[in-house]
């Protein structure tokens, strides 16, 4: 047996491993000026589970498409699944986790579910290139953040295209301000091997060492976040420091694509790739282009 991976682009992949076909996020479509497949969840027909990082709606938002196309459970937080709840998704298509659970997909696969943390994303507008270093912004408490996302969405849906504008007000039914609802990593066990999933640049310093996957799956974007405060340095950084804990055999970036004109950008990997090499020189790192099959285990 073997294990392939396919990027759907922002942090949505598809793991094909032991006969099941496993969605890590759901977020597909995109607006017409970004990159991306081509495609939209709607045209997903082939789906076991459906693993829900956060809440946001550029890792949920699809889930409820791809739900109602195939026979696929969702494992998400309590906020994924009051929202998919509200699109019409039945509970008993769906499991709710916190962190601390490991749930059998089938025989001989697994997944443990661990809580983790969400990228500062109060902290920036557009996203910063993977070698600027970030300094500043701690200390800033949950009434602050919650004004600085404030500006965020007006700058969001004041200042990009059209197109952009239009995608977010089309992404948003079922969400509210509740925020993300709790971000979480996920650690798939195969027969094969362990594949890691992390959506978002954040973890909890007591949680990341008792990982030891074969291949992780790191967010590459934003601004990292270590125990709920904004790193002090630069995104390649953060990623080579959690590359230097986990010490994974294989290592792909995620979320490092122009997924949303205006807010992101399509990120040099390079700097982040040198980061890491120099913490661990025996790390594969592979690059996937959209939908490329790629082979992660053996």
């Amino acid at each position: 047996m073997a294990a392939y991976l396919d990027w759907y682009g922002c942090a949505t992949f598809s793991l094909r491993t032991s006969g099941l076909t496993i969605f890590l996020d759901a977020y597909i479509d995109r607006p017409e000026d970004a990159e991306g497949t081509g495609l939209t969840a709607s045209d997903i027909t082939e789906a076991d589970y459906i693993l829900v990082g956060h809440s946001h709606f550029d890792h949920l938002w699809g889930a409820e498409r791809i739900l109602q196309n195939t026979q696929a459970t969702l494992i998400g937080s309590y906020e994924s699944v009051r929202v998919m709840e509200t699109l019409g998704i039945p509970l008993e298509r769906m499991i709710c986790v916190a962190g601390g659970e490991t749930i059998d997909l089938s025989d001989g696969v697994t997944v443990s579910v661990y809580p983790s943390q969400h990228s500062c994303v109060w902290s920036h507008s557009q996203m910063d290139e993977a070698d600027v270093v970030c300094l500043g912004d701690l200390g800033v408490h949950w009434h602050q953040q919650q004004e600085r996302f404030v500006e965020l969405m007006k700058y969001l849906t004041t200042e990009t295209s059209d197109s952009t504008k239009a995608h977010l007000q089309e992404s948003q039914p079922g969400h509210s301000d509740r925020g993300d609802g709790g971000a979480l990593i996920y650690l798939i066990q195969t027969p094969d091997g362990s594949v890691l999933f992390q959506d978002t640049s954040g973890y909890y310093s007591g949680t990341l060492p008792a990982i030891d996957p074969d291949v992780a799956i790191l967010a590459a974007a934003g601004r990292g976040n270590i125990d709920g405060e904004p790193v002090q340095g630069s995104l390649a950084q953060f990623v080579a420091d959690q590359v230097e804990i986990m010490r994974p055999q294989k290592l792909i970036y995620g979320h490092h694509d122009n997924w949303l004109p205006g807010f992101s950008i399509a990120t040099n990997t390079e700097p982040i790739n040198s980061a890491v090499k120099a913490v661990h020189p025996a790390v594969e790192i592979i690059e996937p282009g959209y939908l490329e099959g790629t082979r992660i285990l053996d």
